[in-house]
This record gives structure tokens, C-alpha cells and sequence, in this order.
């Protein structure tokens, strides 16, 4: 019987608690979504024994405003795949462009997310993802030339990929039409996603965004082995999802991610964050803000406030919202100038976009390019336990929130940062954190510092104390990571204790790195602050 029919008969008979035959369901999407659950309340759909097999590369499954609802045991997988791999055969001397060749049973529609894996070990050879317009070129027989932006310049340090390297990007299937991500809930309280298995996803494989206390309990993202594999391949997968794992936007209670695993995808493992909104400048009680679409932020909101130059102000509270036209012209010629990320730039720099006029509940002095974000829309309240994290091409666990917890994780091979708090200005993610407590964790062979804290001023400066508050590092354990280890900054209120560090001597953090976080070379110690005050268990 068909899987969504399965499904469907239940919740028209209204039945609380809808078990699915033990089976392999192959399913095809109906409007860019193979299964969609709206509305739904006090419903639990068990599916132990139970595979989806994705027809197209689109949404697998989306959650619409939904309440206490399960979903227990599922595995899914996506055939064709998401993503194809191909052996380099030839690649020019400066390394400009690479001919590979796909293998048998990957299919053939490229997009630009490129990796590059070791021929040997089957690892990622380097941490640059190639994303360009129009990169691939047709050669015949399942081969393909990709060619590097026109920008490329060849670098030793980076370019390290050689003829017989294996070469994995996207592949793009959805005559049904697009919708981007695996499993996705939006605007849900209290949803539980129990024991599913995830082998594939066209970008982010769990997402949520405007969600409250959404529950992951042992749910995972890893590499489908060959021998259990939809079809014959050629040589194994070597990437399971092609961006970020868990993915949290804009909770009001952060997610409970609980017991599970993200390996080998492209992207981060974690990342709980809210949004910041661009101030133009401020009168009194008053605040200038973009708005290039709907904001979440409310009346009676308490809301966090950073200045451009990184000062985080004492939090306010939302009084009044109200138009105030559009973006002017001096306005849009200072966010072009902006080191931050391009598409955030133009959409807000375009004449169009609206601007808001913010009356909180004290006076401010906030010049143009500071930020101002709801703190009941950022995550805050979340938890990471006893996870397995790693082999993939960014970071571990990034949180932007407070009031959270992260402990007794496993992060191995990351290619960034095992574990980061850090609110972005770059990508107008908040936000700053307060009473986060991180500890029992294991990071294990990282080739970025193990665990960062720090905060960037839109200026891009180092933010001074008190961008981040009542910070707790106890017990963790780093080895094989490169010097620092542990690095902490623009905090107020740190407590460090029983942390074990043995720096790799193997690994080092490249020039690039070094200069981005203000170390030198000659200084380099397994722990490290600048910018801290009341720093407490730091010997």
C-alpha cells in the first residue's frame, strides 16, 4: 500500500497513534514534498522497520504548524541521490580546472558544492567548497571538466587535490518542481523526531525554523553503506548530506537534540541561531531598522542590542513598531561598503526595502550598522547531549543562543571548530550568548581551534567584554587538535575547570587563521582569552 494513504487513512479515521507496516516505500512528491503534515495535534505515527525512498530530490518530509506530534523509527533515503561522485582523471598545472569521470550507479545532474576526497583514505583532502555559476563542462561518457571562478589564484597550502582523487557535488533531480531540504518543521510546538535515519539530503537534513522545543532524540545523518545501498555503485558514498545537519532558526524554546549522530555532510552539524536586524541609527527611544521581510520582532519582545563597533548594550524591551519608509540612499551606500555576506547586502541596499521604526522601552545611542534581534526568537533554552559529531567539512556545534547546555558530545575530524559560540554579523545571525555550560565533551583530532568563544563587531573587531556572559568550560577533553585548543573572548563572567588539553604537534593553524583571530605564532598556548573579565579556574 502507498505510504502516504498509509498515513493519510489514520488521521482521517482520527486516530491518535498510526502504526505503518514494517516495508521499503518508495514515494513520489506531491507538490516539491514526498510526505506533508499540517495542522496536525496529539498525533504519533510509529514507523519502526519502515524506509521512504525519495523519488525526486526534494523535501522528504515538512511539518506545518503542528502540535505534540511523533514521529518514531523512519529511515529515509533519496534515489536518485542528491549529491554524485566522480574520479579526477586530468586537472590543468595551475589546477584551474579538474576532468573527472562519474562512477557507475551516481547520477549525472551537477551542481557546484564540490569536495574533494582522498583517493586513499577516502577523507576530505581539503576544507574549500567550490560554488561557482555555471562550473561543469559536458566532456562525453559521464565525463565532466569543472572549472574554478575566474578569480582562482593557485595556492600550495589549499590545492592539494591529485589526479585519482574522488570529487563529490550535488545532483539535482525535481521534475515535480523544487523545495529545498530534507526533513523540515516549521512554526510546530513540541514536535519529537525519535530514531530516524537519515542517509541523504539535497541541502539541510533536519530544519526547523519558528519552532518551540522541538525534540531529537537519537536521529541521524551519516553515509549509507554500500553493501545495504538502493543500488550498485561503483565505490561507496562518501558524503551523507550536502549542508548543514541539524539546523534551528528563530526557536522559542531551542531544540532538545538528544543521542544523535551527524557525519561526513557538507556543512555544519549544529547550528541554533535567531536573527539580527540592520539599525540605521537611533533618536532617544527610538530605532531605525531594515526590514527585508517579515521581522520577528514583537511588541513586549526583550530584544539584544550590539553597536557596529561590538559594544552588546543591556538589553531593552519592544514598545511600539511602525513603518518609516524605505532604505535611503546614504543608507544603501553603507551597507554596500560592508564586509558581510553578498546576498544580505544587496537585498537590503535595494530601494525597496522597508525600514521599521522601533520604540523601545529606554533610550539608546546605536550608530548605523548595529544590530538589534528578538531574544524570544534565537533558541535560547537548548540542549545538546551525548551526540556524535564529525568528518565533516565545517563545524561541530554552533550555537548563537543562551540559556543552553552542551555536553558529553563526541566531535571527531571537524574541519572547523568542534564546538563554537559565536553570534555572525556576516550572516545577520544572532545573536550574543549568557549562561551557556559546556562540558564532558570529547573533540578528538579537530583542524581548527577545538572550542572558540568570541564575538565580531560589524567593524569586524574583536568585541569587548560582555558580549557574551556567565560562560562555563568544565571537563572537556581535546586531543589532536591544533594550538589554542580552547580560545574565549568578548566574554564577561568565564569558569574554566578540569579541561584536558594535548595539542597535536601535527597540525597547525594556517597563516590565514592565525591572522583572522589576532594570534601570533610564537604565543600560541593550549588555552587562551582576550578580551575577558571575571575569569575564574584559568591557570
Amino acid at each position: 500500500m502507498d505510504l502516504r494513504t498509509i498515513i493519510d487513512d489514520g488521521l482521517k479515521a482520527g486516530l491518535s497513534k498510526i502504526v505503518i507496516p514494517p516495508g521499503v516505500y518508495r514515494v513520489t512528491p506531491q507538490n516539491g514534498q514526498h510526505l506533508y503534515f499540517k495542522d496536525l495535534k496529539n498525533v504519533e505515527i510509529i514507523a519502526k522497520d519502515v524506509e521512504m525512498v525519495c523519488t525526486e530530490t526534494v523535501r522528504a518530509i515538512t511539518f506545518e504548524n503542528c502540535e505534540n506530534v511523533t514521529l518514531k523509527g523512519m529511515a529515509v533515503d533519496y534515489d536518485p541521490l542528491p549529491f554524485t561522485q566522480g574520479r579526477i582523471t586530468a586537472m590543468a598545472p595551475d589546477k584551474s580546472w579538474l576532468d573527472f569521470e562519474i562512477f557507475d550507479g551516481y547520477p549525472e545532474n551537477l551542481e557546484a558544492r564540490v569536495e574533494i576526497f582522498d583517493r586513499k583514505t577516502e577523507t576530505l583532502k581539503r576544507s574549500v567548497v567550490y560554488c561557482a555559476p555555471t562550473p561543469f563542462e559536458s566532456l562525453g561518457n559521464r565525463r565532466y571538466r569543472l572549472i574554478k571562478p575566474e578569480n582562482y589564484q593557485y595556492n600550495r597550502d589549499e590545492d592539494k587535490e591529485e589526479v585519482g582523487d574522488i570529487l563529490v557535488t550535488n545532483s539535482n533531480y525535481n521534475p515535480g518542481g523544487a523545495n529545498g531540504h530534507a526533513i523540515v518543521s516549521g512554526d510546530c510546538k513540541n514536535l519529537v523526531l525519535e530514531d530516524i535515519r537519515l542517509y541523504a539530503s539535497n541541502c539541510f537534513s533536519y530544519l526547523e525554523y519558528n519552532c518551540d522545543g522541538t525534540k531529537y532524540i537519537r536521529c541521524s545523518l551519516d553515509r549509507r553503506p554500500l553493501e545495504t545501498d538502493l543500488r550498485p555503485r561503483g565505490i561507496r558514498r562518501l558524503r551523507s548530506g550536502n549542508a548543514d545537519a541539524f539546523h534551528s532558526k528563530h526557536a522559542v524554546r531551542g531544540p532538545q537534540i538528544i543521542g544523535s549522530t551527524a557525519k561526513w555532510q557538507g556543512d555544519d552539524c549544529v547550528n541554533i541561531s535567531g536573527e539580527y536586524y540592520m539599525i540605521m541609527g537611533s533618536n532617544k527611544k527610538t530605532v531605525r531598522v531594515l526590514a527585508t521581510r517579515d521581522i520577528n520582532l514583537k511588541v513586549g519582545d526583550p530584544v539584544e542590542l550590539v553597536s557596529y563597533t561590538g559594544e552588546r548594550l543591556p538589553d531593552a524591551k519592544v514598545f511600539a513598531i511602525a513603518p518609516d519608509g524605505t532604505v535611503r540612499a546614504e543608507e544603501s551606500e553603507f551597507l554596500l561598503k560592508q564586509n558581510m555576506n553578498e546576498h544580505n547586502k544587496q537585498t537590503m541596499s535595494k530601494p525597496e526595502t522597508k525600514a521599521l521604526s522601533i520604540t523601545l522601552d529606554r533610550e539608546v545611542n546605536l550608530p548605523m550598522g548595529s544590530v538589534i534581534a528578538s531574544m524570544n526568537r534565537m533558541g535560547n533554552g537548548f540542549l545538546v547531549q551525548d551526540c556524535d559529531f564529525g568528518m565533516n567539512r565545517s563545524r561541530g556545534i554552533l550555537v548563537k543562543a543562551s540559556n543552553g547546555k552542551i555536553i558529553g558530545n563526541k566531535m571527531t575530524g571537524n574541519w572547523g571548530h568542534g564546538i563554537q559560540v559565536a553570534p555572525e554579523w556576516w550572516w545577520l545571525e544572532s545573536g550574543s550568548s549568557n549562561d551557556v555550560e559546556i562540558r564532558g565533551n570529547v573533540i578528538k583530532d579537530c583542524k581548527d581551534i577545538a572550542i572558540q568563544i568570541e564575538a565580531r563587531a560589524g567593524n569586524g573587531q574583536r568585541a569587548p567584554a560582555g558580549a557574551h556572559n556567565r560562560i562555563t568550560l568544565i571537563n572537556n577533553s581535546i586531543t589532536g587538535s591544533p594550538l589554542p585548543n580552547i580560545f574565549v573572548s568578548s566574554t564577561k563572567g568565564l569558569t574554566m575547570t578540569g579541561n584536558k588539553c594535548v595539542p597535536s604537534t601535527a597540525v597547525e593553524l594556517s597563516d590565514w587563521h592565525l591572522q583572522h583571530y589576532g594570534l601570533d605564532f610564537h604565543k600560541l598556548v593550549p588555552v587562551m582569552t582576550l578580551n575577558c573579565e571575571n575569569v575564574t579556574g584559568l591557570k
